[in-house]
């Protein structure tokens, strides 16, 4: 099954992303982080976001946190630029990047579906362990667990005060339930201030793994889990730094 690398939505369609998912549709999902990740301190703790994408969700927890954004895709990370400018932004991969620094928290949100091998997901957590300071916070929020996950569809898109307008099919399914992986299909209308319109069709394939391999996972990477559900139905994993832990 052929799969795009990078997705087109995260490369030569980056500039279409506030019409995908703006920063208004993070509203509620980021209140609810927000309420769990909060630490009654005085001054703004530090967070850093591994695949922060285009920014919309860092938008709403800037005022709480001092952000470090990063991501492998260079054109997602000049779309937060524009909306987060008072964030620090960094290019790179979150399987490799090391930056010499610790944060109170780290979060990963759903841009740890792209991990889709047991090897990428510990490497991942292994770049969370080393940005973590001791007694720190690891949030980790895939869309889908192996227990939660359900085919389906969805709709949607915005239009643009340039002229410019979008529309979207997401069409999630599972190809092969024997393995760790499952298939996000976009079919995208990009329409331009001039009426041209185009079709895009951009494949994602995203890991699938149970909540016992995640809870494992975030153990060997030196973290003390646990699991909870949020408003959504969605597991979230939450990981404390253990001192003495090896990064």
């Amino acid at each position: 099954m052929p799969v795009t690398d990078p997705p087109q939505l995260y490369g030569e369609l980056a500039e279409w992303w506030p019409l995908v998912s703006p920063p208004d549709e993070y509203d509620e999902e980021a209140a609810d982080l927000l309420a769990r990740l909060s630490r009654g301190e005085a001054q703004r703790p530090s967070l850093l976001e591994l695949g922060a994408g285009g920014g919309s969700l860092a938008s709403h927890l800037k005022h709480r946190f001092r952000m470090t954004l990063t991501d492998i895709a260079p054109g997602m990370l000049a779309v937060s630029r524009r909306v987060n400018p008072e964030c620090e932004h960094v290019v790179g991969d979150m399987r490799l990047l090391r930056l010499g620094r610790e944060f109170d928290v780290v979060l990963i949100h759903d841009a740890i579906m792209y991990a889709t091998s047991s090897t990428e997901v510990r490497a991942v957590l292994g770049t969370a362990a080393a940005h973590c300071r001791p007694g720190g916070t690891l949030a980790v929020l895939p869309d889908y667990t192996r227990e939660t996950f359900v085919p389906s569809t969805e709709h949607g898109g915005h239009d643009a005060p340039d002229g410019r307008a979008l529309r979207y099919l997401e069409w999630v399914w599972d190809p092969n339930p024997a393995d760790d992986t499952f298939v996000t299909d976009y079919a995208f209308v990009l329409r331009e201030p001039g009426g041209t319109v185009t079709l895009v069709h951009d494949r994602h394939l995203e890991g699938l793994f149970a909540r016992a391999q995640w809870l494992a996972w975030l153990r060997d990477a030196g973290f003390s889990p646990r699991t909870e559900t949020d408003p959504w139905g969605r597991d979230i994993f939450f990981g404390v730094r253990m001192s003495g832990a090896a990064a």
